[in-house]
């Protein structure tokens, strides 16, 4: 999607601090962190949300890309948080599925 900023992000034509990618995944970290660490991992092929996701490869991929950077980043040891906000209602303020990784303090819960 042509005017879709992960899409952008993906495609490097926005600059971003990349974690981790792949050939169907980036990983970057969020310009705006709710924790110190906020990992925004997303596929590379545009979906508005997770609603229009049918492929059970694009959740194994988001996934897995996501255990991987927890491993690399070292967030196994005191735990992380992984999010997926879908839709208004949901909190998705950006029209591409992307997980957030949250780490590096205690989260609250409920979340909301």
């Amino acid at each position: 999607m042509s005017d879709c900023i992960f899409c952008k992000i993906a495609n490097g034509e926005i600059p971003s601090d990349f974690v981790y990618e792949d050939e169907n995944i980036a990983a970057f970290r969020d310009v705006n962190p709710q924790a110190p660490a906020h990992i925004l991992v997303i596929p590379k092929k545009h979906y508005a949300s997770a609603a229009e996701v049918t492929d059970a490869s694009v959740w194994s991929s988001l996934m897995s890309s996501a255990v991987k950077i927890a491993r690399k980043l070292g967030l196994e040891e005191n735990g992380y948080r992984m999010v997926i906000n879908t839709g208004e209602q949901g909190g998705q303020t950006v029209p591409h599925l992307h997980l957030h990784m949250l780490a590096g303090r205690n989260l609250g819960w409920p979340p909301g």
